[in-house]
């Protein structure tokens, strides 16, 4: 990467369960009667801390954490965000129940074309003889085919429940994606000499897929990326 220009982003996911309670339930019977269970319900907040490539290997070197749990180091981070050494660039929550996927989005649905075609005039001209012709317009190449792209930020969760509730099994998905600019990939000029380009987006995606098993109300450092330009 180059470093000064690029930014490395942390991404940490941190798991919380939580119960369901019925306020609209008549009270039993005999308090001391145990209550039935009810669905347990797990949040996921997923946070991207970004900062230099310098600042996240001083961060990293020669740490040998103990354990999974990264609350020590979100702490740090934290320290970090308050002397403006890194910034906090997106925080998503979403609340699943066990075993089910939840979706969260905050997005921007781009279109764009990714067909053109050169214009074509058909007509009729009127005499003797009657025929049909194609007649170019003076235009350049027409957009005839588009699709969406989302940009901002999708999170996407599966989270299972284990036996002791302490522990959650998460398949989780975050996503951020940026519209970075345009390539031209043709240009040239109509009949009359009127110029004429053809562009596509260049989109940046940030994305981690995995699994991980995490405990309930830890921090889990997920990964690391890293862009690869100052866009």
């Amino acid at each position: 990467m180059l470093v000064g220009l690029a930014a490395a982003g942390l991404g940490f996911a941190f798991v919380a369960n939580s119960k369901e309670v019925d306020p609209f339930a008549d009270p039993p019977e005999n308090p001391a009667e145990e209550a039935p269970p009810v669905p347990t319900q797990v949040q996921v907040q997923v946070e991207y801390v970004e900062m230099s490539h310098e600042a996240l290997t001083k961060l990293l070197f020669l740490a040998k954490p103990t354990s999974a749990d990264a609350t020590a180091l979100r702490q740090q981070l934290q320290d970090m965000v308050s002397k403006n050494e890194a910034k906090v660039l997106e925080t998503q929550i979403v609340v699943a129940r066990s075993g089910q996927k939840a979706t969260s989005e905050s997005i921007h649905e781009f279109i764009y074309p990714t067909e053109y075609e050169q214009p074509e005039l058909s007509g009729s001209f009127s005499g003797k003889t009657k025929s049909t012709t194609s007649v170019n317009w003076p235009l350049g190449p027409v957009p005839t085919a588009f699709e969406t792209r989302n940009l901002g930020a999708t999170l996407e969760i599966e989270p299972t429940i284990g036996e002791d509730s302490r522990i959650v099994d998460l398949r989780f998905t975050p996503e951020l994606v940026w519209h970075t600019g345009n390539i031209t990939w043709h240009e040239g000029k109509d009949q009359i000499g009127s110029p004429f380009k053809v562009q596509m987006p260049d989109f940046y995606t940030l994305r981690l897929s995995t699994a991980l098993t995490c405990i309930s109300g830890q921090y889990t450092l997920a990964g690391i990326v890293s862009p690869k330009n100052d866009k």
